[in-house]
């Protein structure tokens, strides 16, 4: 028997929390990733979703992303090698969204998602545009960071940003539709 990394259990408490809203047929599970890089030693796990009854291809996408390193995991495993500072996972949010190429939109979901998760939060957006493409459609990526480590004593607030990530998807379907 084995003992869980910090890692592991907050990754099963957001899966949890996410398929329970896709099971109630509130969201649509489209992608999960666990990850891990062998040559940093490294994981990563990721789950996206978009609205339950959203036509493909999604307009708006909502992704979680966990990322520990080898000195989170050092940290934590080794606390008298490491700074305790170092136990923890990197937690961003990303909310992926398929538009017309309108500068207007793009300002609209960046405000929406900085109201929805607040001044604390770095929210950075990226803006992705095929030049090949026929048509006048861009990719936004708007993305939120905590600027610390999430450790498994905020386990609890983990689950509470699904239903954070469920407003903004909702919010920002409504401004690109």
């Amino acid at each position: 028997m084995f003992d869980p990394t910090a890692f592991e259990n907050m990754k099963v408490v957001i899966e949890g929390a996410v398929y329970d809203l896709d099971l109630s047929g509130e969201i649509r599970v489209i992608d999960r990733n666990d990850l891990i890089n062998t040559a940093k030693l490294s994981r990563e796990f990721n789950i996206s979703f978009t609205k339950a009854g959203e036509c493909q291809p999604q307009k708006v996408i909502a992704k979680f992303i966990m990322e520990a390193k080898l000195e989170n995991l050092a940290a934590e495993l080794l606390p008298a090698a490491q700074s305790v500072k170092l136990s923890g996972s990197n937690v961003i949010i990303v909310f992926i969204a398929e538009h017309e190429n309108d500068k207007g939109i793009n300002k609209k979901l960046l405000k929406t998602v900085k109201e929805i998760w607040g001044e604390n939060r770095s929210v950075a957006q990226k803006i992705i545009i095929d030049p090949s493409a026929d048509n006048e459609m861009v990719k936004s990526e708007t993305s939120v960071s905590f600027n610390r480590l999430v450790s498994e004593e905020q386990i609890d607030d983990l689950a509470e940003m699904i239903p954070f990530m469920l407003q903004t998807l909702k919010e920002l379907s409504t401004i690109v539709s």
